[in-house]
């Protein structure tokens, strides 16, 4: 009897080393792209400031991978390399971080419709772009020993 829509006949199902590797391109992607918006933003403006800005939204960058990013990392990488052989490609992710990553994408929108200053912005693009691609590393990590 074959499964409903909702059931395994329609889940894009990979093998699971390959969600190591799908999760760490998302996360280099995502981080990456954080990171030149807030140094375009920052090439716009005058060098002492923008320096400053950009020095303390990597040094934010790494302190969030150490303290929060690379945990989260950790616990993803542990439960996708406890899934079976073959599982949902949107497994790389529990379901209820894909709410976190709603509210992220949110509080983006509107911090770039606030009035913060570009400065800022750009710092704290520059603090999750740094945490998640330095913490994309340890999927790419997992990836390379699973292969």
């Amino acid at each position: 009897m074959s499964k409903t829509f909702w059931g395994t006949k329609y889940t894009p199902a990979v093998p699971r080393h390959w969600l190591l590797l799908f999760a760490g391109l998302l996360w280099s992607g995502v981080g990456i792209g954080l990171c030149i918006a807030a140094c375009c933003w920052l090439s716009h403006l005058d060098w002492p400031k923008s320096g400053v800005s950009a020095a303390t939204g990597v040094g934010l960058g790494v302190l969030a991978y150490r303290f929060g990013f690379s945990a989260i990392a950790r616990q993803n990488i542990r439960r996708i390399t406890q899934q079976p052989e073959r599982v949902c490609l949107f497994a790389f992710q529990a379901w209820r971080s894909y709410l976190l990553i709603i509210v992220m994408v949110l509080l983006g929108f509107v911090l770039r419709q606030s009035h913060l200053s570009r400065l800022i912005l750009a710092m704290v693009y520059l603090t999750v772009g740094t945490g998640l691609t330095l913490s994309s590393s340890l999927y790419y990590e997992e990836w390379f020993i699973a292969n």
